[in-house]
């Protein structure tokens, strides 16, 4: 695993929520209604979260060999690429337009979510950009992030803090996908792709969309981008345009 491509803020803010979910689960553990407290925690979260997982299994088209089998091959030949030991079950749902995609885990078994707008990428020419879909999910796998959440879980409801480090997560999914697929321009559509969707990304200058947002300020474009656990868009394009001018830095050149 190439280390640089791990954000550093991953690192420090999971460390952070390791130690004060440790701390807040031995007190819990010390009294005996905060073990009721993590019982019914757990059971009401598996619960709701066994819930979700059984609809998308019951209404969600599964990918095989047999069913879109050109883009589950894709799936896992990149999931080869990044020693993905086993590849997660993949389905897709029917979205309503809207552009999306996560990586989930239940009871051991991972699972990716396709919504179904962005898979008809592919029958639009931008194969790769999905790939950079797919890959990003893969990350998140690769990177254990669905265990470590159910350990940080404590944590995680601290105000900005959980948040943070989900924002960092998603810093280093973004560079491990542009790295294993070696396309950060299909990297950047899709990216702008979330922003304003399959057939307007083509009219974006993105340098442009950069400059703007950076010239947005003040408290609740603040407020929303901290309580937020995905980056604002803009900067996830400036993160791999970075990887794109000074792969270098990520260890993705040696050194000569």
């Amino acid at each position: 695993m190439n280390q640089r491509l791990i954000h550093d803020n991953e690192k420090g803010y999971y460390t952070l929520c390791l130690v004060i979910s440790i701390f807040t689960y031995f007190a819990l553990i010390l009294s005996v209604i905060g073990i009721f407290y993590i019982l019914i925690g757990v059971a009401v979260s598996v619960f709701l979260h066994g819930l979700s997982i059984g609809h998308i299994r019951s209404n969600g088209i599964k990918l095989t060999e047999k069913q879109f089998p050109l883009i589950y091959n894709r799936a896992k030949t990149i999931a080869e690429k990044m020693n993905v030991q086993e590849i997660p079950t993949i389905y897709v749902i029917q979205s309503d337009g809207v552009l999306n995609a996560f990586a989930t885990r239940f009871f051991g078994r991972n699972f990716i979510v396709l919504y179904s707008d962005i898979v008809e990428l592919t029958e639009e020419g931008y194969s790769d950009e999905l790939d950079f879909v797919i890959a990003h999910e893969l990350a998140h796998i690769q990177r254990k992030h669905l265990t470590k959440n159910l350990l940080i879980l404590p944590a995680r409801w601290i105000p900005f803090l959980g948040n943070a480090y989900s924002r960092a997560c998603e810093f280093t999914c973004d560079r491990m996908a542009t790295s294993f697929t070696s396309n950060p321009d299909a990297a950047i559509n899709a990216l702008t792709i979330l922003a304003v969707g399959k057939k307007l990304f083509v009219q974006v200058d993105t340098e442009e969309y950069i400059e703007s947002a950076r010239r947005e300020t003040g408290l609740f474009i603040w407020l929303s981008q901290i309580l937020s656990t995905h980056p604002p868009l803009p900067k996830r394009i400036t993160e791999v345009q970075q990887i794109k001018n000074y792969p270098e830095m990520y260890g993705l050149v040696q050194s000569a």
